[in-house]
C-alpha cells in the first residue's frame, strides 16, 4: 500500500476511538507499521517497561529504545494539559508524569523525545528543550505531517539535518575561498595553477576539520597559528606548516619553532606534494580562512558524504555539465546501499545481538565479515557513495564493539596496537575511479574525515585513546577514464563484493566526441545501435563483462531513460543474454542533491548480478515495496519481454503516420499576426493559408499558419510575388544544404519533404507531452488543418479508437515503453502505437467505449475557453472531464477483462503478456 494510503487508513481506523488500557499497544503498533512503514514493529517498542524510583516501581506505557522515545498514552478526549492525581497523591500533567519516569531512567536510556497522546492529538516534547511548548499534531493532520515523526524511525534525523546545514554552509565558504584564491594566481587558467589551488583547498579543509574534531592537540590550533602572522608572512607560514605536517616528529629540526613543533605528523600523502604553488594571500583571504571558514563553522559536525559533493561544486559549472557529474543526498545513497547490502547486515547483527549462545564468537566472526567486504565505484566523483558506505559499515561495527567491550573500566586497561585494534573495517576496502583530479582529492579527504569521525565514536564507546594520526596511505582511488581503464587493474574481481555508484548522466545526442568514442569502444562493432545509447550505458556493459562468473552484486543510479523506449532492447537484451538479471530496482523518482543548484531529473536505481540468488526480488515504486517474481528491464514484475520497433501495427487497426515536415527554413510558417500582415500585402494568398498544429500548438490551442502552395498553379504563383519570393528562398535553402536528400527536393520547392494531409478528419497524437499529466491530450482535427512532424496522425479514426487510445490503460503502456525527451513523454509510432495490444472487444463493448469516448469530447466542449493544457493539468482539470475519463477507463478495462482495482504495474504486466501472445502467434 502506498504511504499516503497507509496513513489515511490509520487515521480512518482510529478516528473517534481509543482506550488507554485496551488500545495503547495496538494503536502504537499500527502507528509504527502503517504511518512510519516499520516492519516487525514489535521488535523495537517495549510496552509497560518498569522504572524504579526510591519509593515504588512504575510502568511506562511505551518506550522505543533505539530512538529513545518515551510515550505516555491517555484515553480519547482526555485533556493533555490538565493535572491528574497520581498514586502518591501528587497532581501532574501527562507530560510531567512522563518526565518523572524519564528522571528515574538510567543515563544511557534517558529520552530524547517524550510523546504524550490521547488518540486524537500527539504532543511532542524535544528533551533538548524540556521546558519549551510541545509540537502538537492532530490525528486528522497526520497524512500531511508524517515526516515530523521521522525521528522515531531514524534517531539520527536531527543530527542529519544539522549536518546538512553545516555542510552546505561549509561548501559555500570553500567556494568563496576558491574564487578568491584563484584570482591571486598570475596564470589562473594554467593547469599547474588549478592543480595547486585544488590541493590547497583540500589541505585547508582537512585542517579546519582537524582543529575542530580534536585531531590536533589544541583547540583552534590552526586558526590561532595563522592569526599569529601578518598578512605578508602568511604564505610562508602555510608552506612551513605543510612541510611540518608531512614530517614525522623524530625527523624534524630539533630547534623548530614551538608553534610548529606542537602540530602532529599527518602523513597519508595529503601534504606530500612539494610542487604545489601557493600565491600571495590577502587580508580578505586571511579573514575568510581564519574567521568565516575556521572559527564560524564547526567542521567536526559536517557530513563528509554531503560536504564532498558540495566541495566538488566549486568546480566550474560548465566542467560539471560536460562531464555529466552529479552528486547525491545521503537519503538517495541509502536507497541504493540499504537493499544492496546494509539491510542484510543490520538484520544479521540484530539476530546476533538477541542471542546469548556463542554471542562473542558470532560477533567476532560478523566483524571479520564486515572487514572482508570490498566496494568499488567506477565513477566515484567526490566519493560520496564510498564515503557513506564506509560510514555505514563503521557505525555497524561500532555497535559490534559496544557489545564486545561492555566493561568501560576494563577497556581503559587494554593496550591496542594497529594489528590488535578493536577496529577492523578500513578504508582499504573501498576502491574508485574518477576522471577529475580535484574530485579524487576531495574523495580522499572525505574518506579521511569519515575515518576520523568514526574513530572518535569508537573512542567514546571504549572510553580510551585511539589515535587517528598519522593518516593511513591508501591508493585505492584511481584518477583516470573509467571506460578506458581495465577495472581488474584497479581491483581484482575475485576480491570484490559490490559495485556501486552514480555514473555520468549524458544523453546519446549531447555527448562529446570523446565520450561517444569511449562508449562505442566499450560496446564494440557488433553491438546493434550502440550509438543511440546514453553514456551511462557503457558502465552497465563494463560491469556486466567484469562480473561474469562471480558473486559480485552491482547497483547504479541512472536516468530513467535506460529503462524506457527503444533503449531497452538495445541495451538490455544482449546483457540478459549474457546472463545478467535484476535483483531489485527503484522505479522512476525525482532526483535531488544537497546544493541549491539541485539536479531536476528523474532517475531509477537498478541492482543486477550474474550469479544466482535466493533473495527475494524487490521493486520500490512511489513509496510502495513490491515483492516480485521477476524484474524485467522496464522495471515491472513481469516476464522479461522486449518491446522492439516495428513498422506496422501488431493488431488490425488504422495505421499511424507522422505529420508534415516542410524543410523550408521557416518561410512557410507564420504566427497569426504575421499571416495577417502577409495577406494585406498579398491578398491572393489568403486561400492558401491553413492552420498548422504541432504538439505545442495543439495542446495550448495556439495554432500557427502554414502557407501551403503545393496545389498552387504556376500561373497563380507568378501572380503573387511575395509568395514567389518565399518559394525561391526555400529552393535556395535546400540547394545549399549539406544533405543530399535535401538538395534533391530543391526542384519542387512548393512541396514538403514529408507530406501527410488526410482527405478526412483525423486523430492527432502529440509526440511530446508533459510527464505531469495523467493523460496525454489527443483529439480530432479537421482535414482543413495541417499537422506538423511533431505530432502523429491517424486518418479515419473512430470513436472507439479514440476511447482506447485516450484510456488510462494505453497511457500506462505509453509510460512503460515510450522514451523521454528530458522529463517529458516522447510518444513513438513504432514502439508505443504499433506494439500496443488492442482489446478483443465485441460489438456491445465497442459501443460502450464509443459512448464514453463521446462523453470525453462532450465534457471538453463545455470548456471551450480553455486549452487542452488547461483541461489536462492535474490541478485545474474540470470534475466533469475527469469523471468522463474515469468512465471511459472503466469500459476499456472491461473490454480487456481487467479490474479497475489493479495497479498500473499489474496492468502493464498483463499488456506485456498479450504482446507476447500476439508476437508468438505471428
Amino acid at each position: 500500500m502506498i504511504l499516503k494510503n497507509r496513513v489515511g487508513a490509520f487515521v480512518d481506523k482510529w478516528t473517534g476511538k481509543g482506550d488507554e488500557k485496551s488500545d495503547t499497544q495496538l494503536f502504537w503498533l499500527d502507528f509504527l507499521e502503517m504511518v512510519l512503514g516499520i516492519a516487525n514493529a514489535t521488535d523495537m517498542i517495549d510496552f509497560e517497561r518498569s522504572v524504579k524510583s526510591a519509593k515504588s516501581t512504575s510502568f511506562i506505557d511505551a518506550y522505543i529504545k533505539d530512538s529513545k522515545v518515551l510515550i505516555e498514552q491517555k484515553s480519547l478526549n482526555i485533556n493533555l494539559e490538565h493535572k491528574f492525581k497520581q498514586s502518591d497523591g501528587q497532581e501532574l500533567t501527562p507530560y510531567e508524569q512522563a518526565k518523572r519516569y524519564d528522571d528515574n531512567l538510567g543515563k544511557s536510556d534517558k529520552a530524547d523525545f517524550i510523546i504524550v497522546c490521547n488518540f486524537q492529538e500527539f504532543h511532542i516534547h524535544d528533551m533538548n528543550f524540556p521546558h519549551a511548548e510541545p509540537l502538537v499534531v492532530r490525528l486528522e493532520d497526520l497524512p500531511e505531517k508524517t515526516n515530523i515523526f521521522s525521528f522515531i524511525k531514524d534517531p539520527n534525523i536531527n543530527k542529519i539535518i544539522e549536518e546538512e546545514e553545516i555542510s552546505k554552509k561549509a561548501g559555500v565558504r570553500i567556494g568563496e575561498l576558491y574564487d578568491l584564491l584563484l584570482r591571486q594566481y598570475d596564470d589562473e587558467d594554467q593547469e599547474q595553477s588549478l592543480h595547486s589551488l585544488n590541493i590547497l583547498c583540500v589541505r585547508l579543509v582537512f585542517l579546519f576539520y582537524a582543529e575542530d574534531a580534536g585531531v590536533f592537540p589544541e583547540k583552534d590550533m590552526f586558526s590561532n597559528y595563522l592569526n599569529s602572522f601578518a598578512v605578508d608572512d602568511l604564505r610562508d607560514a602555510l608552506l612551513k606548516l605543510f612541510a611540518v605536517l608531512d614530517t614525522p616528529e623524530e625527523q624534524r629540526d630539533r630547534y623548530l619553532n614551538q608553534k610548529l613543533k606542537n602540530f602532529p605528523y599527518v602523513n597519508g600523502g595529503l601534504f606530500a606534494d612539494k610542487s604545489i604553488i601557493i600565491p600571495y594571500l590577502s587580508q580578505e583571504i586571511k579573514d575568510l580562512i581564519v574567521n568565516r571558514c575556521g572559527l564560524e563553522i564547526n567542521w567536526a559536525k559536517i557530513s563528509p558524504t554531503i560536504f564532498g559533493g558540495v566541495f566538488e561544486s566549486t568546480l566550474n559549472p560548465a566542467t560539471r555539465r560536460s562531464g555529466g557529474m552529479h552528486y547525491t543526498s545521503v537519503e538517495n545513497i541509502h536507497k541504493l546501499i540499504d537493499p544492496l547490502f546494509l539491510n542484510d547486515l543490520h538484520a544479521e547483527f540484530s539476530d546476533i545481538s538477541k542471542t546469548h549462545k556463542n554471542q562473542r564468537q558470532r560477533l567476532l566472526e560478523f566483524q571479520d565479515k564486515l572487514a572482508s567486504l570490498t566496494f568499488f565505484d567506477p565513477a566515484c566523483g567526490s566519493g560520496n557513495f564510498l564515503t557513506e558506505s564506509y560510514l555505514s559499515l563503521r557505525k555497524l561495527e561500532n555497535k559490534v564493539i559496544r557489545l564486545l567491550y561492555p566493561n568501560i573500566e576494563h577497556n581503559r586497561q587494554l593496550n591496542f596496537h594497529d594489528e590488535t585494534s578493536p577496529i577492523k573495517v578500513s578504508l582499504s576496502q573501498f576502491y574508485g575511479i574518477e576522471i577529475n583530479d580535484f574530485a579524487v582529492s576531495v574523495a580522499h579527504t572525505a574518506l579521511w574525515i569519515s575515518e576520523a569521525q568514526m574513530q572518535a565514536e569508537t573512542k567514546k564507546i571504549m572510553d580510551m585513546e585511539l589515535d587517528i594520526l598519522p593518516l593511513k596511505n591508501f591508493h585505492n582511488l584511481h584518477e583516470g577514464n573509467s571506460l578506458q581503464i581495465r577495472w581488474d587493474d584497479v581491483v581484482p574481481k575475485d576480491s570484490l563484493s559490490f559495485i556501486i555508484g552514480n555514473p555520468p548522466f549524458v544523453g546519446a545526442r549531447i555527448m562529446s566526441k570523446d565520450q561517444k568514442q569511449d562508449l562505442l569502444n566499450v560496446f564494440g562493432n557488433q553491438w546493434k545501435n550502440a550509438g543511440n545509447l546514453d553514456y551511462v550505458c557503457a558502465w552497465y556493459k563494463k560491469a556486466c563483462d567484469y562480473i561474469q562468473d562471480t558473486n559480485i552484486k552491482c547497483a547504479f543510479v541512472s536516468t530513467n531513460s535506460i529503462c524506457q523506449g527503444e533503449l531497452v532492447p538495445t541495451l538490455w537484451k544482449p546483457l540478459f543474454e549474457q546472463g545478467l538479471h535484476i535483483d531489485f530496482a527503484y522505479r522512476s523518482f525525482r532526483w535531488g542533491n544537497d546544493t541549491d543548484n539541485e539536479a531536476k531529473v528523474h532517475c531509477v536505481i537498478v541492482a543486477f548480478s550474474s550469479c544466482e540468488s535466493q533473495k527475494e526480488k524487490i521493486i520500490f515504486d512511489n513509496g510502495e515495496k513490491i515483492i516480485a517474481k521477476n524484474i524485467n528491464p522496464y522495471l515491472i514484475d513481469a516476464e522479461t519481454i522486449f518491446i522492439e520497433s516495428r513498422t506496422k501495427p501488431i493488431c488490425k487497426v488504422n495505421e499511424m503516420g507522422i505529420g508534415n515536415k516542410p524543410i523550408d527554413d521557416g518561410n512557410y510558417l507564420f504566427t497569426e499576426e504575421e499571416m495577417r500582415d502577409f495577406v494585406k500585402q498579398e491578398p491572393l494568398s489568403e486561400k492558401y493559408f491553413k492552420k498548422w498544429y504541432g504538439a505545442q500548438e495543439f495542446i495550448n490551442n495556439t495554432p500557427r499558419y502554414c502557407l501551403w502552395l503545393g496545389d498552387c498553379s504556376p500561373r497563380e504563383l507568378r501572380e503573387m510575388p511575395h509568395c514567389l519570393k518565399r518559394v525561391q528562398n526555400v529552393r535556395e535553402y535546400r540547394l545549399a544544404s549539406v544533405s543530399e536528400g535535401t538538395r534533391k527536393i530543391a526542384d519542387k520547392p512548393t512541396r514538403f519533404h514529408v507530406e501527410n494531409m488526410p482527405n478526412c478528419d483525423y486523430l492527432l497524437v502529440p509526440k511530446v507531452s508533459s510527464a505531469e499529466r495523467e493523460y496525454v491530450p489527443i483529439g480530432y482535427m479537421s482535414k482543413e488543418t495541417i499537422a506538423s512532424d511533431l505530432v502523429f496522425v491517424i486518418p479515419n479514426a473512430s470513436l472507439y479508437d479514440f476511447g482506447v487510445l485516450t484510456s488510462s490503460l494505453h497511457m500506462a503502456w505509453m509510460r512503460l515503453v515510450a522514451g523521454r525527451l528530458e522529463m517529458r513523454y516522447r510518444y513513438s509510432k513504432n514502439i508505443v502505437y504499433n506494439n500496443f495490444p488492442w482489446p478483443q472487444a465485441d460489438a456491445e463493448q465497442r459501443a460502450k467505449i464509443e459512448a464514453t469516448a463521446q462523453g470525453i469530447l462532450d465534457a471538453r466542449k463545455e470548456w471551450q475557453d480553455s486549452s487542452l493544457a488547461d483541461l489536462y493539468d492535474q490541478t485545474t482539470m474540470p470534475a466533469n472531464l475527469r469523471k468522463a475519463h474515469k468512465a471511459n477507463d472503466e469500459q476499456v478495462l472491461k473490454a480487456y477483462g481487467l479490474s479497475k482495482d489493479l495497479t498500473e504495474a499489474q496492468l502493464t504486466s498483463h499488456l506485456m503478456q498479450l504482446y507476447k501472445s500476439l508476437t508468438s502467434a505471428g
